[in-house]
């Protein structure tokens, strides 16, 4: 597919010098939006893929440096298991479907979370869209996968414990920036805002060290429902929050 036409974000009714540098999302609302239609989950799950095609577009177009989506978590091996090997296969054919269209628009394809867990098939096209895109120079889109909060913070905790018992790291040397380079994706920045869509006020283990001064951003939509103008309209609404850091103006 061609390259995607750059949109300045003047056009859509944003101040391009404040831009969010990371959009992170909790996409939520598949199962519902299915459910309220008389079809199964998966029938959801499908329909969400558009959300994440137009959404990856939008930022990618704007020149958003980071996105990171939800995309599956640790708890939601829970779910039946004809439920999980469906969304296993949508995420196998998404990659494998995606990458060149990602390729040309520059896009970096980055994953977090604990991906030894997911089938072998999902890591050999993950594997292949990361290898294939690393040196891309656009957007970065991060998907969270078999990923939860506490536990990267678990498995960081353990990675340096690890170096203090190597004698390669000093206990007294672990601060926050020195416990942060532990973390699954040491050089990205954290997260300026934070969206969860369907209207759910919590932050269901994402992020949980990333995104201690970011700014929320609900909507009542349920993810197939979401679109770039959503996008858009949380972003105009990030613009006008004063960013204090615990500070004071």
């Amino acid at each position: 597919m061609a390259k995607e036409k750059k949109i300045h974000p003047h056009e859509v009714g944003l101040d391009p010098g404040e831009l969010p540098q990371h959009i992170a999302i909790i996409m939520d609302g598949n199962g519902r939006w299915a459910r309220d239609r008389g079809r199964p989950r998966i029938f959801g799950h499908k329909a969400g893929i558009e959300s994440v095609r137009d959404v990856v577009k939008a930022c990618s177009q704007i020149d958003i440096k980071y996105l990171t989506l939800y995309t599956f978590s640790r708890e939601n091996w829970r779910r039946p298991k004809a439920e999980v090997s469906a969304l296993m296969r949508i995420l196998r054919n998404l990659l494998r479907n995606e990458i060149k269209e990602l390729d040309e628009n520059d896009v970096r394809v980055m994953a977090i979370g604990r991906i030894n867990d997911l089938p072998d098939f999902v890591q050999k096209e993950l594997s292949r869209a990361v290898d294939k895109t690393r040196d891309n120079k656009g957007l970065t889109l991060i998907l969270a996968l078999s990923y939860g909060g506490r536990g990267e913070i678990a498995d960081a905790a353990s990675r340096a414990a690890k170096r203090v018992l190597d004698g390669r790291l000093a206990p007294e040397e672990i601060n926050e920036d020195t416990f942060g380079q532990f973390l699954y994706a040491p050089d990205v920045p954290d997260p300026d805002l934070l969206i969860r869509t369907s209207g759910e006020l919590r932050v269901s283990n994402f992020l949980l060290w990333q995104i201690a001064y970011s700014e929320i951003w609900v909507t009542d939509l349920l993810w197939p429902d979401f679109t770039r103008n959503e996008l858009f309209k949380a972003i105009a609404d990030f613009q006008k929050r004063e960013r204090r850091f615990g500070g004071v103006e």
